[in-house]
C-alpha cells in the first residue's frame, strides 16, 4: 500500500463511492475555471471514451496491461486485512495503481491557503465499502509509455509462447509442406495486426480489442469479442497444466499416488499438483513480480531452442529423418497447431496504445513476427529431422534425458507456465468478478472463490481432456482463427466502411474465407481426434 508519512501525522488512503463524487465535484469545479471547448459535455472525445468503457467488460485494459507494464513488484494476498480494510477489490490497491497515476483523497481533505470555498466546505470522506463494479471498472489513462525496444520484448513474449513446442509435431501431422501454412499465418496475422491498429485509430476512445468490437457492432460485438477472448485465454490455462503433467511424468515417470482407494497416476498427480502450486499465484493482489519473471518467456524459448539444437549437434542425436512431402489425413491438425503460434492479438492494442512512439508499432509486429517465425520454422525442421515420426506432441518429451541440454530444456519449459498461469487466468476472473452485485459484502472473499474455481475447472478439463496436440490444435483453429484472422477484418470492413479500398476489400475477404474455411475443418478434425483418443 502506499501512504504519505510525516513526523507529524498519516494520511491513510481509501477508495469509496462517497470519494468518486468528492472528485467529481472537485473536477466540476475545475471544469468551470477551464476552457469551454475542453469542459463541454458534448466533446466528441469525451464521449465517445466514455461510451467505450461503459459496458462489460470494464476490467479489460487493465488486466491485459499486465503483459505490456513492468512495475515495482509488492507481493500481497486477496483477503488480507489491509485490502478488506480499504476496499473490496485487489484491483484498486494493484492495477489501478500499477497502470494509472494516484487519484486517491486522503481520508481528510487537506485545505489549502489558497483554496476556494466552496472546495474547503466539502465534507470530509467516511469509510464505506467501495462498490465492485466501481472499484474495477474506473478508467484512467496509462502513465506507462514504452520505447521501441520494451514493445518489442513485448511483443516477442506474446508470440514466444508455448506453441514452438508442437511445431515438429505438426511437420509430422502434416508434412514438409504445412511449413507454408506456419509461413502463410505469419504473413496474414502481422496484416490483421495492422488492421487492429487501423481499427484503433478509426476513432477516439478506442484502446482495446473488445472496444473495436464495440465500435464494429455495438455492445453485442463487445460481448462477443470479450467472450471469444476469455476463453482463448482459459483454454490456454488448460494447456499449461496438461504441459506440466506431460513433461514432469516424462521426468518421474514412476512416480503415482495411491490414498482412500483413489490411484492417480503420473500424469494426475503432476496436474494436481501443477494446480496446488498455481493457485496461491491467482490470489495474489499484485501481479507484478510475475510480470517481471514472464517477460523472460522470449529468453526461456531462445533457452529451449539452443538446448535442442545442442542435443541434436553437439550431443549427437544427429539429423537421420526425411519425413514425407504432404499428410492430407492429419493437416487439418497441423493447420491448427500453426496458428495457435500466432494468438498475440488479444494484446497487440495495449502494446500500440502503452507506445510512446505508436508510429513504430508496425515496425514492432514486422520484427516480432520475422524472428519468432524464423524461431518456429528452424524448431520445426530440426526436431522432425531429429525425431521422425516418433515426434511427440511436445520435443522436450522426446528428448534424451541423459543429456544436460535436454534436463535445461524440460525444466525451463516446466518453470515457465508457472508464471505466466495467474497472468493469463486473472483477466477471466475479473471480467467475473464484474458481474458480481455491487452490494454484496465481503467481496475478496467472492474473488478468492471465483479464482479457485477456475484453477480448479482447469484441473478438471485437462485430466478428462490430457492430449496437448488436439487440445492446441482445437485452440488454434476455432478461437485463434477468430482472434487473428477472422474478427480483425471483419471489424475492420465495419469501422472503416466506405473508406476502404477495393483492394483491402479483396484482401480482407480472402483472409476471412480462408480463416473460417482452416477453422471449420480444424475443429472438426481436432474433435474427432480427441474422441477417437478418450475412446
Amino acid at each position: 500500500m502506499n501512504t504519505v508519512e510525516s513526523s507529524k501525522h498519516h494520511q491513510f488512503y481509501i477508495d469509496s463511492d462517497e470519494e468518486d463524487e468528492h472528485e467529481e465535484k472537485l473536477k466540476e469545479k475545475g471544469d468551470d475555471d477551464s476552457d469551454s471547448s475542453d469542459s463541454s459535455p458534448d466533446s466528441p472525445t469525451q464521449h465517445i471514451t466514455g461510451s467505450y468503457n461503459a459496458a462489460w467488460p470494464q476490467s479489460y485494459r487493465q488486466s491485459m496491461d499486465m503483459y505490456s507494464s513492468l512495475t515495482s513488484p509488492n507481493i500481497g494476498f486477496l483477503g488480507t486485512p489491509s485490502l478488506s480494510r480499504l476496499s473490496s477489490s485487489y484491483l484498486t490497491s494493484s492495477f489501478r495503481r500499477r497502470n494509472t497515476p494516484e487519484v486517491t483523497q486522503p481520508l481528510l481533505p487537506t485545505i489549502k491557503a489558497d483554496s476556494n470555498a466552496e472546495e474547503a466546505q466539502l465534507p470530509p470522506l467516511q469509510p464505506k465499502k467501495r462498490s465492485f463494479r466501481r472499484a474495477t471498472h474506473d478508467h484512467l489513462p496509462t502513465t506507462h509509455k514504452c520505447a521501441f525496444g520494451h514493445a518489442l520484448l513485448n511483443g516477442m513474449n506474446v508470440l514466444c509462447g508455448v506453441g514452438i513446442l508442437s511445431t515438429p509435431y505438426a511437420i509430422k501431422e502434416g508434412g514438409w509442406l504445412g511449413l507454408g501454412i506456419l509461413f502463410a499465418f505469419a504473413l496474414l496475422s502481422c496484416y490483421t495486426g495492422v488492421l487492429l491498429r487501423d481499427c484503433l485509430e478509426s476513432a477516439p476512445g478506442l484502446e482495446t480489442y473488445p472496444d473495436i468490437g464495440q465500435a464494429a457492432f455495438g455492445t453485442t460485438g463487445r460481448i462477443v469479442v470479450s467472450i471469444i477472448l476469455y476463453a482463448e485465454l482459459y483454454a490456454s490455462c488448460v494447456e499449461y497444466i496438461i504441459l506440466e503433467s506431460d513433461n514432469l511424468s516424462s521426468l518421474f515417470p514412476n512416480a503415482h499416488l495411491d490414498f482412500a482407494g483413489f490411484h492417480l497416476t503420473s500424469h494426475q498427480l503432476f496436474a494436481l499438483i501443477t494446480a496446488l502450486s498455481v493457485l496461491p499465484t491467482v490470489w495474489l493482489r499484485d501481479l507484478s513480480i510475475l510480470s517481471y519473471i514472464s517477460a523472460g518467456g522470449v529468453i526461456a524459448s531462445f533457452l529451449v531452442v539452443i538446448c535442442l539444437f545442442w542435443v541434436g549437434t553437439v550431443d549427437h542425436v544427429g539429423i537421420h529423418h526425411k519425413g514425407t512431402l504432404l499428410n492430407l489425413t492429419n493437416f487439418p491438425i497441423a493447420i491448427g497447431l500453426y496458428g495457435f503460434c500466432y494468438s498475440g492479438h488479444a494484446v497487440y492494442p495495449n502494446i500500440y496504445t502503452s507506445m510512446k512512439n505508436r508510429s513504430q508499432f508496425t515496425l514492432v509486429l514486422i520484427t516480432s513476427f520475422v524472428t519468432c517465425t524464423t524461431m518456429y520454422a528452424a524448431v520445426a525442421v530440426m526436431g522432425y529431422m531429429m525425431f521422425g515420426d516418433a515426434t511427440e506432441s511436445q520435443f522436450t518429451l522426446n528428448m534424451p534425458t541423459n543429456f544436460v541440454a535436454s534436463k535445461i530444456a524440460v525444466w525451463t519449459t516446466v518453470v515457465n507456465p508457472f508464471t505466466k498461469y495467474a497472468l493469463t487466468i486473472t483477466p477471466v476472473a475479473l471480467s467475473l468478478e464484474e458481474l458480481l452485485p455491487s452490494t454484496s459484502m465481503g467481496l475478496h472473499w467472492f474473488s478468492v472463490i471465483i479464482r479457485t474455481a477456475l484453477v480448479v475447472s482447469t484441473l478438471v478439463v485437462a485430466l478428462v481432456v490430457p492430449f496437448f496436440g488436439f487440445v492446441m490444435a482445437l485452440i488454434g483453429s476455432l478461437l485463434t482463427m477468430l482472434v487473428a484472422l477472422i474478427l480483425p477484418c471483419v471489424c475492420f470492413l465495419s469501422i472503416v466502411g466506405h473508406k476502404v479500398t477495393w483492394m483491402q476489400v479483396i484482401l480482407c475477404t480472402t483472409i476471412i474465407i480462408m480463416g473460417v474455411a482452416c477453422s471449420a475443418i480444424g475443429t472438426y478434425s481436432s474433435v474427432a481426434g480427441i474422441i477417437h483418443n478418450l475412446h
